[in-house]
């Protein structure tokens, strides 16, 4: 298999597990190790997480386009206690709470950045956060619906659950989702709430990436595999995203519960026959 194609399974991978519930991190890893996918630096991690920004930023334009157009506001409107009386503050109480829920991250992220960089290199670690996402998936069939609306409390714990997804195996838009239903969230609010979440992060991430992007930019030959991966993972996050909305909407999230776990037992069997 050519490193072209393995460049665009690995972009489908990404789309699909970074806003399904089974841990783009882990699947990147597991995917990279089994077609022996030769990445040149960190290119292609920033280009793909690029794509499925796109897709996020596509399927929420509307959400996002409303959340910036009103975001000014947001200090007067906290400072005034955050009373939803108009359609607009609710458009400015996400776009608080989207800042609150990305603190958590950004500051484990930054303050353990190399820690967290070496836990990929540990597969059984992963397959074992897998099997905890797996748990954590199944757990979902016995929330139920009590909040009308969210609040600072519920972003906080959002905001944990996303900073507790770092590590590679836990999925991201699992554990806020769940967390958010665990809270008595509606879960069309819970969703909608994570994938908005997922933007500063996944935008966060790529910044800080950027600068050793730009000393070592990727050879020319590599462009065309990281276009393609790009645009493999922006259709495919695309994808995942509406058919995510439909899954929620059933109740049907132990789905990936089962799938989580099934690719866990597999690989931890797979890697001690390995040796």
């Amino acid at each position: 298999m050519n490193e072209t194609i393995k460049a665009i399974i690995l972009g489908i991978v990404q789309g699909l597990s970074e806003f399904l519930p089974i841990s783009s991190s882990g699947h990147l890893v597991l995917f990279t190790e089994i077609l022996d996918f030769h990445k040149e630096g960190i290119a292609f991690d920033v280009f793909v997480h690029f794509g499925t920004l796109v897709a996020v930023l596509v399927v929420f334009r509307k959400d996002v386009w409303e959340m910036i157009r009103w975001l000014p506001a947001v200090p007067a409107f906290v400072m005034n206690g955050m009373k939803i009386e108009r359609q607009e503050d609710e458009f400015k109480a996400m776009s608080f709470y989207i800042i609150v829920g990305t603190i958590p991250a950004a500051v484990i992220g930054l303050l353990f950045e190399k820690m967290i960089e070496g836990l990929f290199t540990s597969m059984l670690l992963v397959l074992g956060a897998l099997l905890l996402t797996a748990l954590v998936m199944f757990s979902s069939r016995y929330t139920r619906e009590s909040q009308p609306f969210m609040n600072l409390f519920h972003a906080i714990l959002i905001g944990f659950a996303q900073a507790f997804a770092i590590i590679p195996g836990i999925s991201r838009s699992g554990s806020t989702i769940v967390t958010a239903l665990w809270l008595g969230i509606k879960r069309e609010t819970a969703a909608r709430f994570s994938f908005l979440l997922s933007v500063p992060v996944i935008l966060g991430a790529s910044i800080l990436k950027m600068k050793e992007l730009l000393e070592n930019p990727p050879p020319s030959g590599e462009i065309l595999n990281l276009t393609l991966g790009t645009i493999a993972a922006a259709i495919s996050g695309y994808l995942a995203i509406v058919w995510m909305l439909d899954i929620i909407r059933r109740q049907k999230l132990e789905w990936f519960g089962l799938y989580c776990a099934i690719v866990s037992i597999v690989g931890i069997v797979w890697h001690f026959m390995q040796g």
